[in-house]
């Protein structure tokens, strides 16, 4: 078995489309979304693409209207209005976690952050007996997680495998692009390009609520070095 890991679409259609092209041909068996699917420009559309290639999903804590709202009223009431009865009903009955079995892998379990919360931070250098202790146990050979935006492949001192595949909707790598992984038989991280000037411009033609400093992030995203030090001085206050 072969798996496309995607993460943190946040809406961005454009960003779905190109990693969809790319994922198409490499002939995977599967399609695996760890989260935050919406929250953003198209995401009515996202997750009609979604269903269309049958990808699998769990939901991630910007995948909630509450947890939008709480971050940015006008985004939420934005979502809101884009998504229909129906596909609403389908991201709620997303599952916080999912398990897979993937060939030279093993044990693969899918989550947005953890596999008890949807919310805890943790980077690529969470010391690790503390990202042993956050994570809980752990029935796994790897665990597949997201919310951060930041690609990463590590091994922790407890022999458990982790990976995030990074963002494909809005990525702090430094470089602009969506990310993605392929699972199996190892696992390789991937960055697809996309006409990222031409999909800010098109947000702005749509009056998506956000501050112009949150669209220019795509066309020059923060570094993961400056991203991953903001984050670990968030997880340690």
């Amino acid at each position: 078995m072969r798996v496309a890991a995607i993460s943190d679409i946040h809406g961005n259609l454009p960003a779905l489309e190109a990693v969809l092209r790319d994922i198409e041909r490499e002939q995977v068996d599967a399609i695996v979304v760890a989260g935050d699917s919406f929250s953003g420009p198209w995401p009515s559309e996202v997750l009609d693409l979604l269903a269309e290639v049958g990808a699998l999903a769990v939901h991630g804590n910007a995948d909630r209207l509450d947890v939008i709202r709480a971050a940015d009223s006008a985004l939420g009431d934005w979502n809101e209005a884009r998504l229909g009865e129906a596909q609403l009903a389908v991201a709620a009955a997303w599952p916080l976690t999912m398990e897979l079995d993937i060939d030279g892998l093993g044990n693969v379990l899918v989550c947005h952050a953890t596999p008890y919360s949807d919310e805890p931070i943790y980077t690529r250098i969470t010391p690790d007996d503390e990202l042993v202790e956050l994570l809980g146990p752990v029935d796994a050979d790897v665990l597949v997680c997201g919310h951060t935006h930041m690609q990463y492949d590590r091994l922790l001192s407890s022999g458990l495998r982790v990976v995030n595949p990074g963002s494909v909707g809005l990525p702090y790598e430094g470089q602009p692009g969506a990310y993605w992984a392929l699972l199996g038989p190892d696992v390789e991280l991937r960055r697809t390009e996309y006409d990222v000037v031409a999909t800010v411009a098109a947000m702005r033609d749509l009056r998506l609520p956000v501050r112009e400093e949150q669209l220019m992030q795509l066309v020059d995203p923060p570094t993961s070095d400056a991203t991953t030090e903001y984050f670990e001085s968030l997880r340690v206050t």
